[in-house]
């Protein structure tokens, strides 16, 4: 059964849309569970009703017709209850509804199950038969895994199924489709989508019209000829080990290029209008779903080699024409997944909104495109990636909601956002160079998270105050290779010397976990719970002294450089890591550069150092909590993961506790301690963390207008009366609301919703 059930998702996962999948389900399974009926129901949101979407045993002409509410027969009950119902006679249940269009009075036995998605029941998946019986425990196992299985699927092939392709759709007569993600920088956008797809990977490609036919036709020949030639190369070394029927698979390979085969039909793709790229997507794809269909398993092996072929004609396709992309005046980035590199490759005046179809709010880049505030959306997974590419969308990264192809109505509520967030931004300015200050006269330094040299003139625009956390990776991760000692110091340079004289803040190198560089592979089968951070470093340090010499020598003059360490779980890793800081102070000395010692401080972002920060403290000369991180280890959530994005709270009763204890742990120290994760972006945090003692709150440029705002619209004893309610309750979406509430009746605007058509 394992065997069927993998094959079933297969072949519907390569369905080349929605009707094609249900179809090929109900044949599947009905051939699979030898039962005389399968039918699939699917709600319609329009009229909050589950349809017969495609059947195979009951009669055709009610596929689309019939037509069920969440209380009407065993259809209803089933998505009632959100279980199987197994009867061995569904005519005599009180619940049984007859719809004589159907011609299932026949039939005696019936089992339904749910199809689940995102705990919202998509459907119900049902078999059926004439022989008054209860389907054994086996057959009901067998479906609810399936319909499990299939759900992700059936959810993606509807998304996507809503819309047509560029050339077959008047983009007037769809408007205001809706995909949900993320919300991974707050604000509004609309622009037009640009679609980048990654090296080589087929199911990224968008469909485009082609500019050129014949250019593209002419580049498509050329990468096929190139093809050719390697297959051949690859079959003549290999000729002496390899007996002649497995030489004739290369055969094999070259035929499938022919001009009758696999290129014919990419050429007729491009005469009708789809650029080189696209046509190879469509020809393979339909290739390798009719493969994986068939029986016969030497046939169904063929669908890799299609698929091989294919990312290599790919592959040089994109070499030929590699990153010929036009950026509209409006550019809505949209990837598979989103990198940092990524971001820097748009012209900045022309990038207004991000969409990452994997990854999740904390990111890191996420927390970089927070810090350059532009709007994003993450773990948008039933975005149809390949038939959006230059269309109208609306991003609303407050809510996590992209909208293709807006409608006027639609447009003006989110144009009426764009407005007020200007005039706001425009209010904020006002008070850039005052002071963080609450009514009663409590300061706190607001500081910054940066990354790129970008920020800086960010930063202090928006009125900053330092900088708590340097990013020094990002330049890493932007480059093929180390960079040298020297050309890290002009880097970092730039940073102290912008900011002077106010601190700067500089992490050690934090790679590992999300945070992966091309020329350093780390490869872990759970990363976050590996080898990154501080443990990288102090295991190669040539890796460390060289960084921690380029900070140092970038300092020289300037005394406002302070080194954190990142990732730390032992004192063992504080005292190695100080020996060789002072071991580099001692080197330049004596090359008879004029520094001293910066302060060193620690991150806490794992629970092992949250119950040694008095400890650590005794050793360095400041603490700062790694919020994002320790939220995810605290709460077991991987921040990347869009499933459990929803679980990612960093209002959890154990987090805001755990804050409320580092802070007070730093101060019996004596130790100043600050935060540098997201949470200090957010007014309702920034508040509690206040009232906790943290004595600098660090966060992404484009927040901290707001957040000094709200500083300045409170007293100290509001936030002290806040802090005391929250951490009496147990209950994440009761302190949200509650913080909500607080905020409000303060005065303090929370981020606008739009006026949606109803």
């Amino acid at each position: 059964m394992l065997d069927v059930l993998r094959k079933i998702v297969q072949e519907v996962s390569v369905a080349p849309d929605l009707e094609s999948a249900l179809n090929l389900i109900v044949r599947r399974v009905q051939r699979s569970m030898s039962t005389e009926v399968c039918s699939v129901y699917l709600f319609d949101p329009c009229d909050q009703r589950y349809v017969l979407m495609a059947t195979e045993g009951l009669h055709q002409e009610s596929v689309g017709s019939v037509r069920l509410s969440a209380a009407e027969g065993l259809v209803g009950m089933v998505v009632e209850r959100a279980e199987p119902i197994n009867l061995e006679n569904a005519s005599q249940h009180p619940a049984y509804k007859y719809v004589e269009s159907t011609g299932e009075e026949r039939y005696g036995s019936f089992l339904g199950v749910p199809v689940i998605h995102h705990r919202e029941v998509l459907g119900v998946l049902v078999v059926q038969q004439q022989e008054l019986r209860r389907f054994d425990e086996s057959e009901e196992a067998f479906l609810v895994t399936l319909s499990a299985q299939l759900a992700g699927v059936i959810a993606h092939a509807e998304a996507t199924g809503s819309l047509g392709k560029n050339n077959d759709i008047d983009s007037k007569t769809i408007v205001d489709l809706r995909f949900e993600g993320v919300a991974g920088s707050s604000g509004v956008a609309i622009g037009i989508a640009t679609v980048v797809a990654p090296p080589a990977d087929l199911a990224s490609v968008p469909d485009k019209p082609a500019k050129d036919v014949d250019k593209e036709i002419a580049s498509f020949q050329e990468a096929l000829k190139l093809v050719r030639r390697d297959i051949k190369v690859v079959g003549r070394s290999l000729a002496q080990r390899l007996r002649s029927e497995e030489q004739a698979l290369f055969d094999v390979y070259l035929r499938m290029l022919d001009d009758n085969a696999l290129a014919g039909e990419v050429i007729v793709r491009i005469e009708k209008g789809n650029w080189a790229q696209g046509a190879l997507r469509e020809v393979v794809t339909e290739h390798v779903r009719q493969f994986s269909m068939m029986d016969d398993p030497y046939l169904r092996e063929r669908a890799t080699d299609i698929k091989d072929l294919g990312r290599r004609v790919l592959a040089y396709l994109q070499e030929a024409g590699p990153a010929e992309l036009d950026y509209p005046e409006e550019t809505i980035l949209i990837a598979d997944e989103l990198t940092p590199a990524m971001l820097g490759e748009v012209p900045s005046d022309k990038l207004v909104g991000l969409v990452s179809v994997h990854g999740s709010s904390n990111s890191h880049a996420a927390i970089l495109a927070r810090s350059m505030g532009i709007p994003t959306i993450m773990g948008a997974v039933d975005l149809p990636l390949t038939r959006i590419d230059g269309r109208e969308l609306v991003l609303d990264g407050y809510s996590g909601r992209v909208y293709v192809q807006p409608g006027e109505e639609l447009l003006k509520a989110y144009r009426d956002i764009l407005r007020g967030e200007q005039e706001e931004e425009t209010e904020l300015q006002a008070i850039k160079d005052l002071p963080a200050e609450t009514t009663d006269g409590y300061q706190i330094p607001l500081w910054v998270n940066t990354g790129l040299i970008a920020d800086v003139a960010r930063s202090l625009d928006r009125g900053a105050e330092g900088i708590g956390l340097y990013r020094t990776e990002v330049p890493f991760m932007i480059r093929e290779f180390f960079p040298s000692e020297q050309e890290q110091a002009q880097t970092y340079r730039k940073q102290l010397e912008a900011f002077y004289p106010r601190p700067v803040t500089m992490r050690t190198l934090d790679i590992g976990g999300d945070k992966a560089l091309p020329y350093f592979p780390i490869e872990e089968e759970n990363p976050f719970l590996g080898w990154r951070g501080i443990r990288v470093t102090l295991d190669h340090p040539e890796i460390f002294l060289v960084q921690v010499r380029a900070m140092l020598k970038a300092g020289e003059g300037y005394d406002n450089l302070r080194i954190m360490l990142p990732m730390v779980t032992s004192v063992h890793e504080v005292d190695e890591a100080n020996r060789q800081i002072g071991r580099a102070v001692r080197e330049l000395q004596e090359e008879g550069f004029n520094i001293s010692r910066p302060q060193v401080g620690v991150m806490v972002e794992v629970p092992a150092a949250v119950y040694q920060v008095r400890r650590f403290a005794r050793r360095v000369d400041f603490i700062s909590v790694g919020s994002n991180d320790l939220t995810q280890y605290l709460l077991a959530v991987d921040r990347n993961n869009p499933r459990v994005a929803d679980l990612y709270v960093s209002y959890h009763p154990a987090v805001l506790r755990a804050l409320n204890f580092i802070a007070s742990e730093a101060h019996k120290e004596n130790v100043p301690v600050s935060i540098c994760g997201e949470l200090a972006s957010e007014p309702g945090g920034a508040l509690l963390l206040m009232a906790m003692g943290y004595d600098m709150l660090s966060m992404n440029a484009t927040n901290l207008p707001k957040v000094k705002s709200t500083i300045r619209s409170v007293s100290k004893e509001d936030a002290d009366e806040l802090l005391a309610e929250v951490l009496s309750m147990d209950d994440a979406d009761r302190i949200i609301k509650l913080i909500n509430e607080r905020l409000t009746e303060l005065g303090i605007a929370l981020p606008a919703q739009p006026v949606l058509p109803a």
